[in-house]
């Protein structure tokens, strides 16, 4: 039997890896800097987890969860995003105590599973960077998460971006615009997509985020949320803009976007860029938003938060289109070549020792020959070689090769065992 791994799933080999290494370690650093702190929450929960936070109404609940029972008949979900599991994390270990400084900022990354149609940079098994914050209702919080994400992207080699934001208001917003699309959609129920007329009465915002074209066209003439705000959604979403304007972070107000999750509301966003050589214009690498009401809804007290997701997948893809070139770290410092079967344990105590001095060494495992072993070296690039053979072990020595410039040299044993980083920066 042929085994293959599963469908939507992707083996991440060395070569491609190191990219991967590169994109986690500079998010890290930048959140850093942010004083974001990392949460490693468990890759499965209980389905409820996310059928309250989602909405029983969205895609990701009602399609793409893998959800099942286990041995104990409990209902367990893969999970499809990472926000509601830091919520669920949040509350379960009381970080809303008073102990704890607000606002409370942690950054997540890790393997997130949806059952949908595979495609380029869009996988089943599938990987998000994201960030939380909880505690603070301010618009700064808000401008400052979407400013960490523009400069995450621009860190990532991304330059043509583009903010597009909207607000979702506060309940009394919600609720007087949600009353608006039942009315403004009622009359054309037999005209929608079958998913939307399912949803038009349980939660109609959804019908906005239809990509059915025969949704569409009643989407474009839809009352504008910002029509419907409250005094209150209406100062926080000023705010918001006016303190994007003053960090330089252009933006364009997109009412009819909702995002895909149904716990948000006041400012959300999504960060685009141009992905030109890719022929699909500008497309979203980076989205997320306030929910102010996921907290309570997990069991929590009233509690505001703010956060992003980005996909790495995606990100990946659109780096390779923009020929961005990630650093490269493949040095072989040394490349120790053992003469003979006396050489053996002496050759490994060498690697070991270069090792343990904090550098990179590799040596022979196949019995080669030595003209073989120093084609190896030459092909990984290293930097020095160190022969041992029978002459070598009598007299304690070391051979020293520099291979940029075929200066040889013979080193005390004991010196390389010792002093190994000095023998070679004397070279």
């Amino acid at each position: 039997m042929r085994y293959q791994r599963p469908k939507g799933t992707a083996d991440i080999l060395p070569g491609d890896s190191e990219k991967w290494q590169y994109v986690e370690e500079t998010a890290r650093q930048v959140f850093k800097t942010y004083r974001f702190k990392e949460i490693r929450t468990p890759i499965f929960e209980n389905f409820e987890v996310f059928s309250r936070s989602a909405g029983d109404t969205s895609d990701i609940v009602t399609k793409e969860m893998y959800d099942f029972h286990d041995k104990g008949d409990r209902h367990i979900t893969l999970r499809p995003e990472g926000t509601a599991g830091v919520v669920r994390a949040f509350v379960e270990n009381k970080l809303y105590g008073p102990q704890v400084l607000k606002p409370y900022k942690v950054y997540y990354m890790g393997p997130m599973f949806r059952y949908e149609r595979p495609q380029s940079g869009r996988l089943r098994e599938f990987h998000q960077l994201g960030v939380e914050a909880f505690g603070s209702e301010s618009a700064a919080l808000d401008v400052e998460v979407i400013a960490m994400g523009f400069n995450l992207l621009k860190k990532f080699g991304l330059n043509d971006l583009k903010l597009v934001i909207n607000t979702l208001g506060d309940q009394q917003t919600r609720d007087d615009y949600r009353q608006a699309l039942i009315d403004y959609l009622e009359p054309h129920f037999e005209e929608l997509s079958d998913d939307s007329k399912a949803r038009l009465h349980k939660n109609p915002l959804r019908v906005l985020d239809s990509k059915a074209p025969e949704d569409q066209k009643f989407v474009a003439d839809a009352p504008s949320i910002l029509d419907y705000l409250t005094p209150e959604a209406k100062a926080h979403f000023e705010e918001a803009k006016a303190l994007l304007t003053a960090l330089e972070i252009p933006f364009e107000i997109d009412a009819t976007m909702v995002r895909g999750l149904d716990y948000y509301n006041h400012t959300i966003f999504e960060i685009m860029t141009n992905s030109k050589s890719l022929g699909q214009g500008y497309t979203t690498i980076c989205a997320g938003g306030r929910y102010n009401g996921l907290v309570k809804e997990l069991g929590g007290p009233e509690t505001s938060g703010v956060g992003f997701g980005l996909g790495v997948e995606r990100l990946l893809v659109l780096m390779d289109a923009e020929k961005i070139a990630f650093p490269t770290d493949d040095r072989l410092d040394v490349y120790v070549v053992g003469i003979g079967d006396a050489a053996n344990a002496t050759t490994l105590k060498l690697v070991q020792a270069v090792r343990d001095a904090g550098l990179t060494a590799e040596r022979d495992y196949l019995d080669r020959k030595p003209k073989a072993q120093f084609k190896s070296a030459d092909r990984l690039n290293a930097r020095y070689t160190m022969t041992i053979g029978d002459s070598e072990l009598e007299n304690e020595v070391v051979n020293l090769k520099s291979m940029a410039t075929g200066e040889e040299t013979q080193v005390a044993m004991a010196d390389v065992f010792n002093h190994v980083e000095q023998v070679l920066a004397a070279k």
